[in-house]
């Protein structure tokens, strides 16, 4: 229960779903957590939540594919609890239709929230993370930024570009003591999931050797492995976590 004691977690798009439980889990092992997200409602009730499970959590409203919005969030960060030692970003956005008939808006909003916005939180983490010579970052991909997914090619790409990113900087910062490793869900029984048609579900399951959906505990367990010291000797890895789905 504390594995993580005196150490700060960031987690970005932790109002509800995934990044919601990878905070909780991060903060029953001990983390103090600042949750941020662009959703002020979904931000200000998840802190709230953990605020009353006795884990200090403070939620920052802000939209990470714009550098000044992340400025900001390392800077509350810094003023509050004196930094930031692990990173999870899990913030993520889909706007799915054929390649053929895909605006270019669309393209352009989720590799600028799914992929940049990671890109400018990996930087602004990765000073501090250096000055103390420690630091665990996430990032959370999926598999269908290994195999692709018709209707997801904006998707798939910033996953896809998530992962080139994880080796990048793992290599890069290795030598700081900073971890970098990403997971790639497969079928997780989250909102998102949640409307899709049964038919596509069903066919998703079809491809699940242990024929059920994830769900987000499932994740938030091989997150918290990550950033625990358990792991201090992994980085640049790509953990799927998908019920055997790419196997």
């Amino acid at each position: 229960m504390s594995e993580l004691m005196g150490k700060t977690a960031l987690i970005t798009g932790a109002g509800r779903g995934i990044g919601k439980e990878i905070a909780r889990a991060l903060g029953k092992s001990g983390a103090n957590l600042i949750i941020s997200d662009i959703a002020a409602d979904f931000a200000n009730q998840a802190a709230s939540e953990l605020n009353d499970a006795g884990i200090k959590t403070l939620a920052v409203v802000g939209d990470i594919s714009k550098a000044g919005d992340v400025e900001t969030l390392f800077k509350t960060a810094n003023e509050t609890f004196g930094g930031v030692d692990i990173l999870v970003n899990n913030a993520g956005i889909t706007r799915d239709n054929l390649l053929a008939r895909m605006d270019e808006k669309d393209w352009d909003l989720v590799l600028s929230v799914n992929l940049k916005g990671a890109f400018l939180c990996t930087k602004a983490a990765s000073r501090g993370m250096m000055k103390k010579r420690y630091g665990r970052i996430v990032n959370i991909s999926s598999v269908v930024g290994i195999m692709g997914n018709a209707g997801q090619a904006n998707y798939s790409a910033s996953k896809a570009g998530l992962i080139g990113l994880t080796k990048s900087a793992a290599k890069e910062l290795a030598g700081r003591n900073i971890t970098v490793n990403a997971v790639a869900p497969g079928y997780i029984a989250t909102d998102m999931t949640q409307n899709l048609p049964e038919e596509a579900k069903a066919k998703f399951l079809q491809s699940v050797p242990l024929g059920r959906p994830g769900t987000p505990e499932d994740i938030a367990g091989v997150v918290l492995f990550l950033v625990s010291d358990a792991a201090s000797y992994i980085t640049g890895q790509v953990i799927h976590i998908d019920g055997g789905m790419l196997m």
